[in-house]
């Protein structure tokens, strides 16, 4: 049922994508809305897209008492719950809702929700293709592109949705109908007490879900099991493994799907994504169709079409025998060392942004036995430089370009050149979108020996 917000008092936190985004969905409904952001106007644009809406601004800080006498605050996922603004609503007993509760308290459709540390974006938009095909119509967004409450302006048969553990922070009766944690590793930790606690949120996509209701689970990631014991979910894993599991099994060059009497095998082979991470990818979002009832011919054709997604694994360019990949969206450790494991050595690793509050130390194998050179660049220079001291020949550098022309230096014919930073962009760049794109055009701008003059 719609919550009716006509002359409701609301506060929107966080003046981005998101938040503008909610701006204009309560603008619609009749609410009296507020932006509040820490930032001026000056620092945020101009706001020239909100134009002609009737909003107030609250920037360059968060008046108080706004906030204590609002009917709801619905806070972007940027802005932590320890906001001193956030914490004087909710002492004051006022509601403080993400996007993601909103949205969902508007749509009838189906809403298949995918989380994880690593393979998120990958398996929604696969999800996404494989409802295309089959002809649904499908809303694809969350913490990939589309906020999700632009799905109450349109009507769908399902809604997939990609959501990090910040939009899981602010859900109250959010309820997914099929529900996917692809993978557990450290992140985020300059937000978070410890690793348990980014655990816990995104275990919160499962506390309102029922036993009528599926888990896609991976039956490899042992924080994963742990994580998920208790939940009341049905739980269908996937094991790229081979686990006897009841679920999608690998075995060889084949998945194999068992499930509540239902059989069928396909063929691996076919996949253009390359890499075990998109194996897993991929198998979690076969399972996903599976149980919505999409027949697996066309499921897996769909998936197996798929060309893969910017920044991720993207090849760039082959030059003089030197493969160039932008990874830039691998902003943790985790996912740098599923990117690492599908290339052979010797590679040049360029690394480094904004430090998330990770240990890197557990690159060091993986970085001993593939990569020769490591290349540093932002404010984590140094302190990857400190862990990671002899695991490879490590150059510290003050930008993204000197990264680059010190990799086409050093890296030899037949080599790799990987963009993969395992921090965020926000040192350096406005999102891991520009950094991706700034190294792909520093790339293609490279000289080429062999080209005629």
């Amino acid at each position: 049922m719609k919550t009716n917000y006509q002359q409701q008092r609301v506060i929107v936190v966080g003046a981005g994508l998101s938040g503008q985004a909610l701006v204009r969905f309560f603008v619609a409904r009749g609410a009296d809305v507020v932006l509040s952001d820490q930032r001026t106007r000056e620092q945020l644009g101009g706001l020239h897209e909100l134009a002609g809406l009737r909003v107030h601004f609250d920037l360059g800080g968060h008046d108080p008492t706004l906030f204590a006498n609002a009917d709801l605050v619905a806070v972007s996922p940027g802005v932590p719950l320890t906001n001193e603004a956030l914490q004087q609503a909710i002492n004051c007993g006022v509601p403080v809702w993400g996007e993601v509760e909103i949205a969902s308290r508007e749509i009838c459709s189906v809403i298949i929700a995918v989380t994880g540390t690593n393979g998120k974006s990958t398996t929604t938009s696969l999800l996404g293709e494989v409802m295309q095909v089959w002809g649904k119509g499908v809303f694809v967004g969350g913490n990939l592109g589309t906020p999700f409450v632009a799905a109450a302006l349109c009507e769908q048969d399902v809604a997939v949705i990609e959501l990090s553990s910040f939009q899981l922070e602010t859900i109250d009766t959010f309820h997914p109908h099929i529900a996917l944690l692809l993978n557990l590793s450290a992140d985020h930790l300059d937000r978070y007490l410890d690793l348990q606690s980014y655990f816990a949120a995104k275990r919160n996509m499962f506390s309102n879900m029922t036993v009528t209701d599926r888990a896609v689970l991976n039956a490899d990631d042992q924080d994963v099991v742990a994580l998920c014991n208790d939940i009341r979910a049905t739980k269908v894993w996937f094991s790229a493994a081979g686990k006897q599991v009841a679920g999608l099994i690998r075995q060889g060059h084949q998945l194999h799907w068992n499930w509540q009497g239902a059989q069928e095998t396909f063929d691996l082979s076919l996949l253009r994504l390359t890499g075990e991470h998109n194996i897993e990818n991929a198998m979690a979002a076969l399972t996903a169709a599976l149980l919505y009832g999409c027949p697996g011919e066309l499921a897996w054709r769909a998936i197996c079409n798929f060309g893969g997604l910017p920044h991720r694994m993207q090849q760039v360019r082959i030059l003089a025998g030197v493969s160039w990949y932008n990874d830039s969206k691998g902003t943790n450790v985790g996912s740098v060392l599923k990117s690492l494991a599908g290339l052979s050595w010797p590679v040049t690793l360029i690394a480094g942004g904004k430090d998330k509050g990770g240990d890197y130390s557990s690159l060091r194998p993986l970085l001993e036995q593939k990569v020769k050179h490591l290349i540093l660049i932002g404010e984590a220079r140094r302190k990857m430089s400190a862990q990671l001291a002899g695991s490879s020949d490590i150059h510290c550098v003050e930008s993204l370009k000197e990264a680059v022309d010190t990799a086409h230096r050093l890296t030899p014919g037949g080599g790799a050149v990987l963009l993969s930073p395992a921090c965020s962009s926000f040192d350096m760049f406005a999102n891991y979108e520009q950094r991706g794109d700034a190294f792909a055009l520093l790339v293609k701008a490279l000289p080429d020996p062999g080209a005629t003059r």
